[in-house]
């Protein structure tokens, strides 16, 4: 088997590399200078990486990119899994989604966490549901040194309400369904100066059946951890996700990478393409409505 990582821009594809390394082998292309690749036969262009016939394609390019990259994917027979986000702007999901949706089981995109085992295992019952929220906390820190610059970036990458909020909106939409629509969005700038976007952010959600739910993103913070909470009249059910002895595992690295070996394998993408819609549509809509600098007065005089 033979699978493509078609570019490097995040640290997701190390690690699908290093879970794809036990089953297949690797061939890369990475269009920027790259300090590290995966231990794999490397291809000049994506136009060669794609002529070696891989099995499937990782897509990892830079947002704005995503479109005229997974066009070229699509003209192949390969089964895709775009790394999140697949769109971070309007015109990005418009295109992502015309390339998609005719072709739909065959393209996976989303959050590792969709696969964690204690996500996956929780027996949710949704049965009297006031309201859902979901608290993420992955700190965004080293974005205000300069690296990465374009994930950090509104108009590129979406920064940190959509790259980071994505968690919890994907999480939310798995336990609920898409019909969903966002209803308002705020960030700030509360720790790391210097940041394009925020590093503090909450986007609030309406389900069609009226429940609401909130999603809270922390990017200044000592620990990772996300959280999903569901509150009824007698109390709240927790589900909490945390990297333990095999964050691989516990993250849903690994999950998620089984699930694109089984589309390899012939089975369709196990994540609807109408669920990866709607929560790319609230991440835009998030974005649109959110002023990245609301409040840039860093607590403790910044980091």
């Amino acid at each position: 088997m033979l699978v493509a990582l078609a570019g490097l821009a995040t640290s997701h594809p190390y690690a699908d590399a290093r879970s794809l390394g036990r089953h297949a082998d690797l061939v890369v292309w990475e269009p920027d200078p790259a300090d590290e690749h995966p231990r794999a036969t490397v291809a000049d262009s994506l136009t060669g990486l794609l002529a070696t016939r891989p099995d499937g394609v990782v897509l990892t390019v830079p947002g704005p990119q995503v479109p005229e990259a997974l066009a070229a994917v699509l003209g192949t027979d390969a089964p895709c899994f775009v790394n999140k986000p697949a769109a971070a702007t309007r015109a990005q999901l418009d295109a992502v989604d015309r390339l998609v949706t005719p072709v739909a089981d065959r393209v996976m995109s989303t959050s590792v966490l969709r696969f964690a085992p204690r996500f996956t295992s929780a027996k949710a019952d949704l049965a009297e549901v006031l309201a859902v929220r979901a608290t993420v906390r992955h700190d965004v820190g080293l974005w205000a040194t300069g690296y990465n610059p374009w994930q950090d970036t509104p108009g590129e990458g979406g920064g940190t309400l959509v790259t980071m909020g994505l968690h919890g909106v994907e999480l939310l939409v798995a336990l609920l369904g898409p019909d969903v629509r966002l209803v308002g969005a705020a960030g700030s700038i509360r720790a790391y100066e210097g940041l394009r976007s925020e590093d503090t952010g909450v986007l609030a959600m309406r389900w069609a059946n009226g429940i609401p739910g909130t999603v809270e993103v922390l990017g200044a913070s000592e620990g990772e951890s996300y959280e999903v909470v569901l509150h009824r009249r007698d109390g709240s059910e927790s589900i909490l996700i945390e990297g333990g002895a095999t964050p691989a595992r516990d993250l849903g690295y690994e999950g998620v990478i089984e699930a694109f070996l089984a589309m390899i394998a012939g089975a369709p993408s196990p994540v609807p393409w109408s669920q990866t819609r709607a929560i790319l549509d609230v991440l835009v809509s998030a974005r649109e409505a959110s002023t990245p600098a609301l409040d840039q007065t860093p607590v403790g005089g910044g980091r």
